[in-house]
């Protein structure tokens, strides 16, 4: 695994393609979070959308099944905050999305120095590279062990 110092600000990593599964995405939305604009295809056609389209937590359970492809490597303690979080576009079923992450800050945590703090952007893109979803992650992360 990464630790804190295995880490760069500015390092960035963008996962495979994935293409959403419109059955998966229905029955997603019909368990956790039944809106009609996600879980009923008849109905979604009247509505903003003109189609069912994915709920934001189906989106987001998303965006962690890719990242952790791209970042699964690194000693993550805890996530502690999702900050900005949009979804500035809708998710379709059809559409092919990835991963993508940046790490903006690291600092070592001002109450444990068996821990870091590492900030990133995450974003999900779709094939057009329009954002579908996006968060500012502050995490707590291994360090290595100090002397």
């Amino acid at each position: 695994m990464r630790q804190f110092e295995d880490l760069t600000v500015g390092e960035t990593a963008c996962s495979k393609p994935m293409t959403v599964a419109r059955d998966a995405m229905l029955a997603f939305a019909r368990t956790y979070d039944p809106q009609w604009f996600h879980a009923d295809a008849e109905r979604a056609r009247e509505s903003v959308f003109g189609e069912v389209i994915a709920s934001g937590i189906y989106t987001a359970a998303l965006w962690r099944q890719l990242d952790h492809t791209i970042n699964g490597d690194v000693g993550f303690i805890c996530g502690v905050a999702w900050e900005d979080a949009r979804w500035p576009t809708a998710l379709k079923a059809g559409d092919t999305i990835r991963a993508a992450s940046e790490i903006l800050d690291l600092r070592p945590s001002g109450g444990d120095a068996t821990r870091g703090v590492a900030v990133y952007l995450y974003r999900l893109l779709n094939q057009h590279d329009q954002e579908v979803f996006s968060c500012r992650s502050v995490n707590l992360v291994r360090r290595a062990a100090q002397d």
